[in-house]
């Protein structure tokens, strides 16, 4: 799967970020941290008559009245009346939370790699996951290190560490949201110049979505491809992900717990540390020196997306004028491969580096936008649904698998383009299987 290709890249060259959120410290915990609802309910049993305030606050048969921070604030002032810190008291819960024993995946990633977290969890899980591996924790309210280490874990919402700061309810987001800290600062910096893996974590957080679309601007008027993408335990709807992936430019990765996606990119990771050295000089002589790809590395099946991680590790945007040409011609090379004679792989991979492309970036407007169609129509009236000798099954394969990936607005353009240039029965079924 691409996208594994293109985490791993990122982990292999130091410039993959975890974000992570309360169901991330529920996952390698068993389930032992509490949701963000369930640690109010039970800072509620703090409280004289903490029946009464729970069904005031978290009714089950109606709508609640207040967000949850403004819950936060509620109980906040009620503990308060106790003599008790609603800081300290969250403090004290999380600080009893362990890790599970049956996470080897997950501690085998954070043990040997470096990558940063940024997390809004007050838990120090994260830091635990690293066992021996050198790991700095960076909390509101204590010094930040100048040294360098392995993992970096941000807390952006405070830790336990300094309960004070933590941010938790109303009074405290509104700080957060309207304060230009070294965290605020160092989140925005981070989505820029990271690949980021978004994991137990929804876009409910105002602050969080303010700060993504200002990525995803950045991102358009570069014209670079996506680097942040969604972890999702459970199925994701498609009109959620085109809308993910339009305000946010956020990929999705759904059906697949945490253990597995990191299972899966644990597989991934040893093949990619071996090329990315290699890789990335490649790309350097052929940007900025004039060179060419060899017609045999084009034939690999990953080709096209070691080039595209390298770009993105070389920090190269597609408005490049260099880079889009390198593009055009990459594609354009593809495309002649499929003409020699038993080339049926080479049918296969041509589908999969255009319904990557597609899943990646917007490319109407674009200078690879022709070329980008003249290969999608070779492609699409080349592939078969059955096994049909002269036709390929596979490119069919790839284009139905990945299809709903593909950003809703190159879907559009990919259908337009197949309805007015061929009466290809296949190509047109699967440009219509979804609404556009």
């Amino acid at each position: 799967m691409s996208e594994y290709f293109e985490i791993a890249y990122a982990a292999a060259t130091n410039r993959l970020c975890l974000f992570t959120g309360t169901g991330f410290s529920k996952a390698v915990s068993d389930n032992q941290a509490p949701s963000w609802q369930g640690l109010l309910e039970e800072l509620c049993d703090l409280l004289p008559n903490p029946e009464e305030i729970k069904d005031s606050l978290f009714p089950e048969d109606k709508t609640a009245q207040l967000s949850l921070e403004e819950a936060a604030q509620v109980i906040s002032i009620k503990l308060s009346a106790i003599g008790k810190n609603i800081h300290e008291e969250i403090a004290k819960i999380i600080g009893e939370v362990g890790l599970d024993d049956e996470i080897e995946e997950i501690e085998e990633f954070f043990s040997n790699r470096s990558f940063r977290v940024i997390t809004t969890n007050y838990d120090k899980l994260a830091e635990k996951l690293t066992g021996e591996n050198s790991c700095q924790s960076i909390t509101p309210g204590r010094p930040i290190p100048r040294s360098s280490a392995n993992v970096k874990v941000y807390h952006v919402h405070g830790s336990v560490d300094s309960p004070e700061n933590m941010v938790v309810t109303s009074e405290d987001y509104f700080r957060f949201i309207n304060s230009d800290s070294y965290f605020s600062r160092k989140l925005s910096t981070v989505l820029h110049e990271n690949t980021v893996v978004i994991l137990g974590y929804s876009l409910g957080d105002t602050n969080l979505k303010a700060i993504i679309s200002d990525y995803k601007g950045f991102s358009k008027s570069h014209v670079i491809g996506s680097n942040i993408f969604l972890v999702s335990r459970s199925v994701v709807d498609q009109h959620v992900k085109d809308y993910y992936s339009h305000c946010y430019g956020i990929r999705v990765i759904d059906e697949i717990n945490a253990e597995s996606f990191f299972r899966n990119l644990n597989n991934k990771i040893p093949k990619v540390a071996g090329i990315t050295e290699r890789s990335l000089r490649s790309i350097r002589k052929v940007v900025h020196d004039g060179f060419h790809f060899k017609e045999a590395f084009l034939k690999l099946d990953d080709s096209f997306y070691r080039i595209i991680s390298s770009l993105s590790a070389e920090g190269l945007s597609l408005n490049d004028a260099r880079v889009v040409e390198m593009l055009g011609e990459v594609i354009e090379s593809k495309r002649k491969l499929t003409l020699e004679h038993n080339a049926w792989e080479q049918y296969e991979h041509l589908a999969g580096w255009l319904v990557y492309l597609a899943s990646i970036m917007e490319i109407q407007g674009t200078s690879i936008e022709d070329r980008f169609l003249e290969a999608t129509l070779r492609s699409m009236t080349t592939m078969r649904k059955e096994y049909y000798i002269g036709y390929s099954w596979h490119a069919y394969k790839a284009w139905r698998k990945r299809w709903p990936s593909v950003v809703a607005s190159n879907r559009v353009l990919i259908k337009r383009h197949i309805e007015d240039n061929t009466s290809w029965s296949d190509a047109l079924a699967l440009v219509n299987s979804l609404e556009a």
